[in-house]
């Protein structure tokens, strides 16, 4: 059975960094894109950034474009999101999600099934 878990997240303060993992297992495909998702308090869940195994560049929100930097391990499965330059904005729990339709990123929200229980990222002085 797929199972994604998240690890790296905590406490930090405005300008700090983190890095933010997740692991996948279950499954032996190459062929998945994995996206990272964050919902704050009262607000909406946001695509924050999004990789696959295809080859293309990742994808990132506006918001974090030039501060979040997200990577695959294809052999081990996991996948990374480093967060620098990090604002009180960006308090969420961070969620990472499995495509197993596209390898590209192509695929809308709803092509994600598979969810982690989520990370908590909190930026406060």
């Amino acid at each position: 059975q797929l199972r994604l878990v998240e690890s790296g997240g905590g406490s930090v303060q405005p300008g700090g960094s983190l890095r933010l993992s997740c692991q996948v297992s279950g499954f032996t495909s190459d062929y998945y894109s994995i996206g990272w998702f964050r919902q704050a308090p009262r607000k909406a869940r946001e695509g924050v950034s999004c990789i696959g195994t295809g080859g293309s560049s990742a994808i990132y929100a506006d918001s974090v474009k030039g501060r979040f930097t997200t990577s695959l391990d294809s052999a081990k499965k996991m996948v990374y999101l480093q967060m620098s330059g990090l604002k009180a904005d960006d308090t969420a729990v961070y969620y990472c999600a499995a495509d197993l339709v596209n390898d590209d990123c192509s695929g809308g929200a709803n092509e994600y099934h598979d969810w982690g229980q989520g990370t908590q990222v909190t930026v406060s002085s």
